[in-house]
């Protein structure tokens, strides 16, 4: 059973290259992508209309109208990745968003998850050997009460500094990261901006407009976001598109850089005029440490 992560930014191929790995494995797609989980922003995300015939999961799941935060996305995630491993089947998790990856494959808490733990399960030895992988304390072993209590403090400072979601939770993942140089990736995010607009990106941005829609995604979405300024004649349109550019770009600077600090990922250079070469590699490299 293999999980396969395909990461990197905006604009590379892994949509195409995870339909050719779920093709060749019998696999199944996990959407990691924080914005195609909403049925309405689909040619702002550039959303995949044609599955292939192969099922995708957390795709379209949601309203702008409904909240939905990297905590529902990891319990959800978890329990389809869970169901996967069950039945020893490979599932492949696309997306840019690495967070939701980080969240779903990493032993990564929530703030309001970490409460006070009494510990009843540690012995009082394992209590200090707990506390000496952190720091050096003076407590006496049999001081039971102040080593818990310390204990809850080393959790929660940790959390508090992201000292948090570094280890990997599932066997047999392996991240495969997609790039290409940058002037050629910038291009390509400026060449996909003009093909949404010809899609139909302003009419679905206005419709959502129309309707009032107002939420944290459509606010904070590239795509979408500018062109609200647009509606509200606080800009003109061909800034706005303009604008959508220079941020999607700006977006994939980013995600290179999170993802670099984040995970150990083997990076490929796309092959952007013959990219079964791309797939082919990614493949030799899947069979060889598999």
């Amino acid at each position: 059973m293999k999980i396969i992560v395909i990461i990197g930014p905006t604009g590379v191929g892994k949509t195409k290259l995870s339909l050719e790995l779920a093709s060749i494995y019998n696999a199944e797609i996990i959407n990691a992508d924080a914005m195609q989980i909403y049925k309405e922003m689909n040619i702002g995300t550039a959303k995949i209309i044609d599955t292939k015939g192969i099922k995708h999961h957390l795709l379209s799941i949601k309203s702008i109208d409904e909240k939905y935060s990297v905590c529902d996305y990891q319990k959800d995630a978890r329990k389809i990745l869970d169901n996967f491993i069950k039945q020893d089947k490979n599932v492949i998790i696309v997306g840019g968003t690495g967070l939701y990856i980080k969240a779903l494959l990493y032993d990564y808490k929530f703030k309001d998850e970490i409460n006070i733990d009494s510990f009843d399960n540690f012995t009082n030895q394992q209590l200090l050997e707990e506390i000496n992988k952190y720091t050096n304390t003076d407590i006496h072993i049999n001081n039971r009460k102040r080593l818990v209590r310390l204990l809850n403090k080393i959790k929660n400072e940790s959390l508090e500094k992201n000292e948090n979601g570094n280890k990997l939770l599932y066997n047999n993942v392996y991240f495969i990261g997609l790039t290409t140089n940058r002037d050629t990736l910038y291009e390509r995010i400026n060449n996909r901006v003009d093909e949404m607009i010809d899609e139909g990106l302003i009419e679905e941005a206005k419709n959502l407009y129309n309707k009032n829609k107002n939420s944290i995604a459509l606010n904070t979405a590239i795509g979408y976001k500018e062109l609200f300024k647009f509606f509200k004649k606080e800009i003109s349109k061909e800034d706005a598109i303009e604008l959508i550019k220079r941020n999607s770009r700006r977006y994939a600077k980013r995600q290179y850089t999170w993802i670099n600090n984040k995970m150990n990922v083997k990076w490929f250079n796309v092959n952007l005029i013959n990219f079964d070469k791309t797939v082919k590699e990614v493949i030799d490299y899947l069979e060889k440490n598999c």
